[in-house]
């Protein structure tokens, strides 16, 4: 029996899942299968994973004919969703540096992923965080996302060009298991899980 067959984790939550407990299978990018507790499957459905054994096209074309259908009256009884809170302004992403940028960037897809809501989670448990955001240069530039508690820490990785943009790399308990250079704290945790980094006012 394979290591991995044994020792499997929810995609969602991470929490690791006992042997033989059910699990259901999904793809957040049309790519690789993960597992997912049956307490996560709403939230992998609100996130868009597809669930093993489902269409791969989403089955929701008769939505704009339905709202062309009832004209304005519809479209103003429709409950709207909330636009998403960027971590700057345009004006101000444009005047910083390109690692900023990349800080910036990798700050709102991490908000937007289902791993928002397990950090969130855990803050309620463990209090208050420290929040890195390390900028890697090279061919793919990425950068990574590091949100420790002195008893658990958590590492994320957020490659731009990518159909998973935000995953999770590593995680550990011990504090002095992380390297220096992931140590040099330039962001916060907002009390809905929600990651800025540190970026000097203009």
């Amino acid at each position: 029996m394979r290591r991995q067959d044994v020792y499997r984790t929810c995609a969602v939550c991470h929490r690791t899942l006992l042997m033989g407990e059910r699990s259901i299978r999904f793809t957040p990018g049309g790519e690789d299968w993960v597992d997912v507790c049956a307490l996560c499957t709403e939230q992998a459905d609100e996130h868009g994973w597809i669930r093993e054994g489902t269409p791969t096209q989403p089955l929701v074309p008769d939505a704009p004919r339905r709202r062309r259908r009832f004209g304005g009256l519809g479209a103003l009884l429709e409950t709207r969703k909330p636009e998403p809170e960027h971590v700057v302004s345009d004006p101000v992403l444009r005047r910083l540096s390109p690692p900023e940028q990349a800080m910036v960037e990798a700050a709102e897809l991490f908000n937007d992923s289902a791993y928002r809501r397990t950090i969130a989670g855990i803050a309620k448990s463990l209090g208050e965080a420290r929040v890195s955001f390390l900028h890697l240069s090279g061919t793919n530039p990425e950068v990574v996302i590091t949100v420790a508690w002195d008893i658990s820490w958590y590492q994320y990785r957020v490659v731009f060009e990518s159909a998973q943009p935000v995953r999770l790399a590593e995680r550990g308990y011990e504090f002095d298991d992380l390297e220096d250079r992931f140590k040099g704290w330039n962001g916060n945790l907002g009390p809905d899980g929600r990651l800025t980094p540190d970026i000097p006012k203009l």
